[in-house]
């Protein structure tokens, strides 16, 4: 059996703010952005990686989201644990001095040897999704 990641989804809050951090600080293509209703879904992913997708999604778009776990998922969002993101990378010192000069990513760790054997850093997007990058090997 022959399965890939194709997409996978993110929530965000602020359209505007996203893509300055994915397209503008990360440097991600835009491959979709769809609004309706005042909701926009933005798809992006890594340049020449077409088969590679992140949807960054409202999260109140889901019709079987209750308002209490509406206000769950914006307080977790806010607090930086409702969802996250692993991206790996060539050169993680350039990354991180790019991503750190962004006023889009808020730095959570700088690069560091992790003791479970993988150097790497942590960002969080404007929308609170714990990105962390590492060194490929």
């Amino acid at each position: 059996m022959d399965i890939t990641i194709h997409a996978s989804f993110l929530p965000h809050d602020d359209p505007e703010a996203s893509l300055a951090f994915y397209r503008d600080a990360l440097g991600f293509e835009v491959r979709g952005d769809v609004g309706h209703g005042g909701m926009r879904w933005i798809t992006v992913g890594p340049a020449g990686r077409p088969d590679t997708s992140v949807v960054l999604t409202p999260p109140a778009a889901d019709p079987g989201v209750t308002d209490d776990e509406r206000r769950t998922i914006a307080e977790m969002m806010a607090k930086g644990t409702y969802a996250g993101l692993l991206l790996a990378t060539d050169d993680l010192d350039a990354t991180f001095a790019r991503l750190q000069s962004a006023d889009s990513a808020e730095v959570v760790q700088e690069p560091t040897e992790q003791p479970y054997g993988v150097r790497d850093c942590a960002f969080r997007d404007p929308s609170g999704n714990l990105i962390r990058i590492q060194q490929l090997r």
